[in-house]
């Protein structure tokens, strides 16, 4: 019977020590913004254990009051100010959900502190806000990732996987689609309508909004490597919802042997986020986030295809807060071509600059 208890007590010793250790793991995040509507995925998130919100930077308490509802987060967690958080508690990391322009700030306040940031996409506005928070990252020696929905898509990281394998022989042209009817036929808040309209907020419509996954998804598939030119159109196809940006985009990037097809739009009648590689033997499709085609080439117009329904990548690589808090604590690695990664993510925000340039003087920019 002694024997027993004392079994019993050193199982529950390792029990209490295990779970206390566990919850010393949870990553310490603070997010700065809630005007961003995918906030609403790091709060689900939140619910898997992985880490913890410690505080939020908002100064819409009204906003901050919904979300609280919503979420059921105390209001005592709610701050005016990065500066008041973290005067209050001890944050690793923040995740940025306000507007693209406010990111410069968010880098500027937390890379000083040793504090790791991630972003919504884009990076940066522009070129001279990425330089600038590219300095601060690698100065104070913080992680600065790019979050985007595809990153997350298994579909892109098989058809990444069989482009490599060589099943499809060399890249020769690449066609992305996103986007969706547009923001205001959405029926968004008016807290993130009012600045994703706003060119001086986002940097211009949809040219941005969708337009950058195009580019971190070719960045990607060539290793890092930038386009040799950028081409790109714009049209404003709802000037009574949009009248301050563009709605409508194709980008064309030129590379020396092969070429992307960029379209973002807000005029797509159904939404959608799909990618088609073309190589010399044959293609790839990734239609959705689970549907996933490769077609080889017989004769003129056959074809063998497969056709794949796949599962969520396993953890860290099927959620962008997990993934961070693993690239924190070493316990994964990220190349520079990687699609969170800086490096990547400066080469979107330089192909962005290059495409507003172009569709605003209707001719083709050359990258250096």
């Amino acid at each position: 019977m002694r024997r027993t208890l004392g079994r019993f007590l050193s199982a529950l010793l390792v029990a209490l020590s295990f779970g206390s250790a566990n919850a010393s793991d949870k990553l310490k995040i603070g997010v700065v913004g809630l005007t961003h509507t995918h906030v609403h995925w790091i709060f689900e998130s939140e619910k898997q254990g992985e880490f913890e919100i410690v505080g939020i930077v908002e100064q819409n308490k009204d906003l901050a009051q919904r979300y609280a509802k919503q979420h059921n987060y105390s209001m005592g967690k709610v701050y005016d100010s990065m500066e008041a958080m973290f005067a209050a508690q001890d944050v690793e990391a923040v995740t940025a959900f306000g507007t693209i322009f406010e990111h410069l700030e968010v880098v500027q306040k937390a890379a000083p502190r040793g504090i790791h940031v991630m972003v919504e996409k884009p990076l940066a506005i522009n070129m001279d806000h990425a330089s600038q928070m590219k300095a601060l990252a690698k100065k104070h020696n913080i992680h600065l990732l790019t979050n985007y929905e595809t990153t997350w898509y298994p579909t892109n990281h098989k058809a990444y996987s069989t482009v490599k394998s060589g099943d499809v022989g060399d890249i020769r042209k690449v066609i992305v689609r996103d986007g969706h009817k547009g923001p205001s036929k959405l029926d968004i808040n008016s807290e993130f309508l009012e600045w994703l309209t706003d060119p001086a907020e986002n940097g211009g419509g949809a040219i941005v909004d969708f337009g950058c996954y195009g580019a971190n998804l070719m960045t990607w598939l060539m290793d890092g490597k930038k386009p040799q030119s950028v081409t790109a159109v714009t049209q404003q196809l709802q000037a009574e919802n949009n009248p301050q940006v563009d709605d409508e985009s194709i980008i064309i990037l030129g590379y020396e042997k092969a070429n992307a097809i960029v379209q973002g739009s807000w005029n797509w009648p159904i939404g959608r986020k799909d990618m088609e590689i073309y190589g010399e033997t044959g293609a790839v499709y990734a239609d959705n986030r689970h549907k996933y085609r490769k077609r080889i080439a017989k004769g003129y117009d056959d074809f063998d295809e497969t056709v794949l329904t796949l599962s969520e990548r396993e953890a860290p690589y099927n959620d962008p807060f997990h993934y961070f808090k693993a690239l924190i604590n070493e316990e994964i690695s990220i190349s520079p071509h990687d699609l969170s990664a800086l490096e990547n993510n400066m080469v979107v925000v330089e192909i962005l600059d290059a495409a507003r340039e172009s569709a605003k003087t209707g001719k083709t920019v050359y990258l250096k």
